[in-house]
């Protein structure tokens, strides 16, 4: 049965109750906050509550500020390590040219002294090189041959030596567009003349099979040699300057029945590990162009000229 109207509850419920107006609330939270900062600007009345706040946040702040601490620890890091490995990139190819300057003067300036003075010879070709940066070793496990990241559209040629601080590392044998294959000196199929700094006495130093080392072949079993001998580069091939390392006598064995002695070297400049080289110019790109041979001094006749008027 229903229930009547008069029994009715017509109160709005507690959601739909209206309290304040908004006007009255803006007005009273407007005139409590311009009192509080009056207030606080006269008598400092939330001075320690302020304080109070501060050092309960202080440590939830601080570790609030660990990941961001961290995050720019890492990069502070990188940005350094990265400067790090610049800096030390261009030292290695500053100490590099210097000692390859360093590695010339001593042999160059005994030579000068002898026989410019005697010969008036003209001075040195000046060698120009450029730095470079081994990028992998060749995957062929049967030689030793290693990858550098220059290449003729930098102005490599073939046959450029490639040195480092310590001596001769090899020759450039074959030329890409942006990078070279080097043979090392120890490859077996390496070859570099060589001069006894001890002697003055020309050879030739042919890499090992096994790749370990060099040796001296086709040295008679009399032939002045001993531990310890320095051998540089002679310069008489047209690609190597004279006067870098290239390797120490390490042991000489007499063979009398063969007639020569079988001489081991140790190379200067040993290929593992190095990371920067430089690449020298070959001197035969830096030697002047041979006279034609054709060309006559002037007054005499060319051979052309000469088989024409020459008797039938």
């Amino acid at each position: 049965m229903a229930a009547p109207l008069g029994t009715l509850d017509r109160t709005p419920p507690p959601f739909f109750r209206q309290g304040p107006s908004a006007l009255t609330k803006l007005t009273f939270c407007s005139a409590l906050a311009l009192f509080l900062m009056v207030a606080d600007t006269r008598f400092k009345i939330t001075q320690p509550v302020r304080t109070m706040v501060a050092t309960i946040l202080h440590p939830i702040e601080r570790v609030l500020r660990v990941p961001v601490d961290a995050f720019n620890a890492v990069g502070d890091y990188a940005m350094g390590l990265q400067q790090a490995l610049s800096n030390e990139a261009a030292a290695r190819s500053a100490l590099a040219r210097q000692a390859e300057r360093a590695a010339r003067v001593e042999q160059l300036q005994r030579e000068n002294e002898h026989l410019r003075a005697l010969l008036d010879l003209r001075a040195a070709l000046t060698v120009r090189s450029q730095p470079s940066e081994i990028l992998y070793e060749a995957p062929d496990p049967f030689s030793r041959k290693v990858i550098i990241d220059r290449g003729s559209a930098q102005g490599i040629a073939l046959a450029s030596p490639v040195i480092n601080e310590a001596g001769v590392l090899g020759q450039v044998t074959r030329v890409y567009p942006l990078s070279s294959e080097v043979t090392l000196l120890t490859d077996k199929d390496a070859a570099i003349p060589v001069l006894n700094t001890r002697t003055f006495s020309r050879s030739a130093a042919f890499g090992i099979a096994t790749g370990s080392g060099l040796e001296l072949r086709f040295l008679a079993s009399n032939a002045d040699v001993k531990v310890g001998d320095l051998l540089h580069t002679s310069g008489v091939d047209g690609v190597y300057p004279p006067g870098i390392a290239v390797a120490t006598v390490t042991s000489v064995e007499r063979k009398v029945d063969t007639g020569f002695a079988k001489v081991l070297l140790q190379p200067s400049a040993m290929p593992d590990g190095v990371r920067h080289v430089l690449v020298l110019e070959p001197i035969a790109l830096q030697l002047p162009p041979r006279p034609d041979a054709d060309a006559s001094p002037p007054g005499l006749p060319t051979p052309a000229q000469a088989s024409k008027g020459a008797p039938k």
